[in-house]
């Protein structure tokens, strides 16, 4: 496993960081702690939730994927230093009013909430999950300096934000002295380019922000098993997948990434791995998964060095320009 600074802090993640959104929802609590006792012994030593995961499912109030993390947390042999924890706040956590949102209320109330269901005393890397129109990003930013001050939170970041507020969050932060948002969790991968790389590419790079994609194998569709010939099942992820990714360009994508993939014996899901992380604003690629073929699939990606000419070869298959 290779590491890199998450940005320009120095704070070293894995180029691998482990996704938790299906902890105690399609991952029961055993199978997830097995999935990370495996993702530490491979090297993975960055850990992404959120608070409000999995709310939406029936029965479930939040919180699930943090207390799992937490009591894996308490129960393994590792430093609390060893792992580098990042969470989430803006999602609907109740039935109140204040419960949801980037206010300070909610904030400081959350962030209390998520340390005592990961069971611990900080948090490194604090991250709005996504924008707040309904605050002013001064309230926000003011919020999460304090946490930074009082030694809750080590590290903040922003999800899900476009450029132009990107921007403003940080000359509010330069301005103001308030706390900067050292990373960007942008929905990215080999098919879904444009959002990323239309503007947010330039931004990171120019302002040193560490770029933690998440989706990079596009719900799926880049695992390779979804092809021309393949009957999609009956589920909303299916769906979502064949409506936004099944047509020639996505089929050719994933026919290149297994052409390219062959060269270095890997699969079309490590190729896509790969591929992503060959971006130099990337500090690491959010993966998920159910289970340890999945896991150790996937993570092998993170060891595969495309040349210049593969990568140029890839790009030209899904370019948006």
């Amino acid at each position: 496993m290779n590491y890199r600074n998450l940005g320009r802090t120095g704070l070293k993640v894995s180029t691998i960081c482990l996704g938790t959104m299906q902890f105690g929802w399609s991952a029961d609590e055993a199978e997830s702690c097995t999935v990370m006792d495996k993702a530490v012994e491979l090297g993975c030593n960055f850990f992404d939730t959120a608070d409000v995961y999995s709310r939406w499912v029936e029965g479930n109030d939040g919180g699930v994927s943090e207390e799992i993390i937490g009591r894996w947390l308490q129960q393994s042999n590792l430093r609390r230093q060893d792992i580098v924890l990042a969470t989430k706040v803006r999602g609907q956590m109740g039935d109140g009013p204040n419960d949801q949102g980037l206010s300070r209320v909610h904030i400081i109330t959350a962030v209390e909430e998520s340390l005592t269901r990961l069971q611990t005393d900080y948090i490194d890397l604090y991250q709005v999950h996504w924008p707040d129109e309904e605050t002013p990003l001064e309230e926000t930013l003011s919020a999460l300096t304090d946490l930074v001050h009082s030694g809750k939170v080590r590290y903040i970041g922003c999800s899900n934000y476009p450029a132009w507020l990107l921007m403003k969050s940080l000359w509010l932060s330069d301005v103001k002295d308030l706390a900067r948002f050292d990373s960007l969790q942008p929905h990215y991968s080999y098919v879904y380019r444009a959002e990323f790389e239309r503007e947010l590419q330039a931004v990171c790079a120019d302002q040193g922000i560490g770029v933690i994609p998440y989706s990079p194998l596009a719900g799926g569709f880049l695992t390779g098993k979804y092809r021309r010939e393949t009957a999609v099942p009956d589920s909303v992820r299916a769906d979502g997948v064949k409506n936004r990714y099944m047509n020639e360009q996505g089929f050719a994508a994933v026919d290149k990434l297994e052409e390219i993939g062959k060269r270095h014996n890997a699969t079309v899901a490590q190729t896509a791995i790969a591929w992503i992380l060959a971006n130099p604003t990337v500090s690491s690629a959010i993966i998920g998964a159910n289970n340890l073929d999945q896991l150790t699939d996937t993570m092998s990606g993170a060891s595969i060095e495309l040349s210049v000419e593969e990568k140029a070869a890839l790009d030209e298959i899904t370019a948006w320009e």
